[in-house]
């Protein structure tokens, strides 16, 4: 008797790991390659007006890089990388198979409280940095969220001058793109230009 094995083609998303060192202070970034995007495989940790260390705490920094306001955002990303826009996020779900598999393929393995931690599944590493709500006349700019929410800029904007970004949650496999204030701070993950 003859057997036939069918062979089926896998499309393999992820790249060798890489890094890129940012010129700018000498800090080195885990590089990933998802699909046809290239990506930071941390967050941003340049320090710039507008940006705050997590809970305000220099360590978390090392761990987490740094929170941005919308602003400071814009044009943060070393020479060479951009501020994700909405449909490069867009394009990053579906690659990973889709919105409601975003967050655990994109999650760390750890350091997500709860269980909350990801399959990593690609090296993107998205960990929990919370943010900062915004500060107003030298008030407000409570922190929240460490350990249990990922917020990652983008740089489109709402008809009605909210900004978008990525949110992961410890609670759920999926993500989403939502928009909030730009006063806030949040996390930067800078994608390759093409």
């Amino acid at each position: 008797m003859t057997r036939f094995f069918l062979v089926f083609p896998i499309l393999m998303l992820t790249a060798c790991s890489q890094s890129f060192t940012d010129p700018r202070d000498g800090k080195s970034y885990g590089v990933v390659q998802i699909g046809s995007q290239t990506w930071m495989a941390e967050n941003l940790d340049y320090e710039t007006d507008g940006s705050t260390c997590p809970e305000g705490d220099s360590r978390n920094c090392e761990k987490y890089g740094r929170l941005y306001t919308w602003e400071a955002a814009q044009n943060i990303c070393p020479e060479g990388w951009l501020l994700p826009d909405s449909l490069d996020f867009a394009k990053l779900m579906e690659q990973v198979g889709g919105p409601s598999q975003t967050g655990d393929a994109l999650k760390a393995s750890d350091g997500w409280f709860k269980k909350g931690n990801g399959s990593d599944a690609f090296g993107f590493k998205a960990l929990p940095a919370g943010y900062r709500g915004a500060v107003y006349e030298g008030e407000g700019g409570a922190y929240d969220g460490i350990g249990g929410y990922a917020y990652f800029w983008s740089a489109s904007e709402t008809l009605d001058g909210l900004a978008y970004y990525l949110f992961l949650d410890f609670s759920s496999k999926a993500a989403g793109l939502n928009a909030f204030g730009k006063g806030d701070f949040r996390s930067v993950r800078c994608i390759k230009k093409p």
